[in-house]
C-alpha cells in the first residue's frame, strides 16, 4: 500500500525543497524536455506520474504551447498546490487523484515521473512501470529520475549521508539531520541502479539509457 507522504505542511513546503535537495533541478527539466522533444509532435500528448505541486507541469506547459498534459498524484494537497502553479495553463492540463490506476489510457506520445519512484514500495514498483507502458505510444519516451545508490554495505550508509548532507537546509542541527537519515533509510524504497534498470527492461521499455546523474539521484530515458 503506497503511503502519502505530502498531505497538509508537507504539500504547502514542497516547492521549496527540490530546488535545494536535487543538484540541477531546473537542468533536470531542461533536459527531460530535450529527450521529449526528439519524439513528441508540436500537439502532443504527456503523461506526468508524481505531478502533484505542478513544478515540472509548469515548466513543461511553459515550453510547450501545443502540448496537453494529464497529471497524477496520490495526495489531494499537492493536487491542488500544481492546480496553483499551473494556473496559466489550465486549459491543457487534466489533474488526477490517485496512483497511476486512475490515469488515462492514452495512448500518450511521453510519460515523465521525476522524483517520485522511490516513494513507491518494491512489490509495486514493477506493475507501475507496467500500467506506464500500456499507456504509450510504440517507441514514446519515458523520462525517470529519481533517487538512487548501491544497497550494500558501507556504500549504502556513505550515500544517505551524503544525500542528508547536500540537502540540508541552513542551520539544520544534528537531531534533525539524523531524523532525516533515518527518513532515508526507512520510509523510501532506494534500488540499486541496476535493479532500476532491469526493471525498466522487466516493465517492457527498451533502449534504457542513463541521462542524468547528481550525487545521490539518477535519470533514465527509455522507450515503449
Amino acid at each position: 500500500m503506497q503511503t502519502n507522504y505530502f498531505a497538509g505542511p508537507a504539500a504547502r513546503a514542497y516547492a521549496e525543497r527540490p530546488p535545494r535537495q536535487v543538484p540541477g533541478f531546473a537542468s533536470l527539466h531542461r533536459m527531460a524536455m530535450l529527450l521529449m522533444n526528439e519524439r513528441v509532435p508540436a500537439d502532443g500528448r504527456v503523461l506526468v506520474l508524481g505531478a502533484g505541486g505542478g513544478l515540472e507541469l509548469k515548466a513543461f506547459a511553459e515550453a510547450q504551447p501545443g502540448w496537453t498534459f494529464d497529471g497524477v498524484d496520490p495526495s489531494a494537497d499537492m493536487i491542488r498546490l500544481a492546480e496553483h502553479m499551473t494556473e496559466p495553463h489550465a486549459e491543457r492540463i487534466r489533474l488526477h487523484e490517485g496512483y497511476i490506476g486512475v490515469a488515462p489510457e492514452g495512448p500518450f506520445d511521453a510519460a515523465v515521473c521525476l522524483l517520485t519512484l522511490h516513494f513507491v514500495p518494491r512489490e509495486e514498483r514493477l506493475e507501475t512501470l507496467r500500467q506506464v507502458r500500456r499507456r504509450l505510444r510504440p517507441d514514446a519516451p519515458f523520462i525517470v529520475a529519481h533517487i538512487s545508490f548501491p544497497q550494500t554495505e558501507p556504500e549504502r550508509s556513505l550515500w544517505i549521508a551524503r544525500h542528508v548532507a547536500y540537502g540540508a537546509a541552513e542551520g539544520m542541527d544534528a537531531a534533525s539531520r539524523e531524523s532525516a537519515r533515518q527518513a532515508i533509510a526507512t520510509r523510501l524504497t532506494i534500488l540499486d541502479p541496476q535493479e532500476e534498470e532491469a526493471m525498466l527492461r522487466e516493465a517492457g521499455f527498451s533502449g534504457v539509457s542513463l541521462f542524468y546523474a547528481g550525487l545521490s539521484f539518477r535519470g533514465w530515458v527509455a522507450y515503449a
